[in-house]
């Protein structure tokens, strides 16, 4: 059975690892990512509506607001379903409340998501750097295994199994880089599922008036 040689495994880590860092849009080493970093939202870029007021900070200490940010912020629930939540919700508000209580939803929905935004970009950055670990440990496993190749007097057995054990090793390496591509899409998809969820909320308050 053919063995892959060092070079073989050098070029996929060489490429796997390389591919995502020279197309991130930023400087920072540990952003895989080709989506650009942005650490944290401004308010600004998903409320288009008027300033809230200062009660909306108090979002958390109203139960049913909480509960219902907790609600719409999981990826799960259908981003209509979500909507439509939103709107059954402020349908059931008496009119002296709903004011102060929608804006109490969207302050408590930006920083609920703008969080787990946040904690998604960092494991991001740990997953990178785990990746980078684990390349320079399989190369030099690579380059370790290509020079007992060149020995006379190598064991073959433990050649064999060692190549056996760099080639999976390797396929893990691999899927995980895959998988990173799909990762590095969450934070834009919490940033979309914020922005629709605060429009449907602008777009109620605008009928109000």
């Amino acid at each position: 059975m053919i063995r892959p040689t060092f070079n073989v495994i050098a070029a996929a880590l060489l490429l796997a690892t390389a591919g995502p860092a020279l197309s991130a849009a930023n400087n920072d080493p540990d952003w895989p990512c080709i989506q650009r970093k942005v650490p944290e939202l401004s308010f600004g870029q998903i409320w288009t509506g008027a300033e809230l007021p200062a009660s909306a900070k108090d979002w958390s200490q109203d139960r049913r607001i909480s509960e219902l940010v907790e609600e719409l912020a999981a990826r799960r629930l259908p981003i209509a379903d979500a909507q439509q939540q939103i709107k059954e919700f402020a349908a059931d508000l008496p009119a002296d409340q709903m004011d102060d209580r929608l804006a109490k939803l969207v302050q408590g929905l930006f920083e609920h998501m703008d969080h787990e935004r946040s904690e998604v970009m960092s494991g991001i950055g740990r997953y990178a750097r785990n990746q980078l670990e684990l390349a320079a440990r399989l190369r030099k496993e690579a380059s370790e295994v290509d020079a007992m190749r060149g020995k006379p007097d190598a064991n073959v057995n433990e050649i064999a199994a060692r190549t056996d054990r760099l080639t999976w090793e390797t396929r893990i390496f691999e899927e995980r880089v895959q998988s990173l591509t799909y990762v590095c899409e969450v934070p834009t998809l919490i940033e979309q599922r914020l922005y629709a969820l605060a429009k449907t909320v602008n777009e109620i308050l605008k009928e109000k008036q």
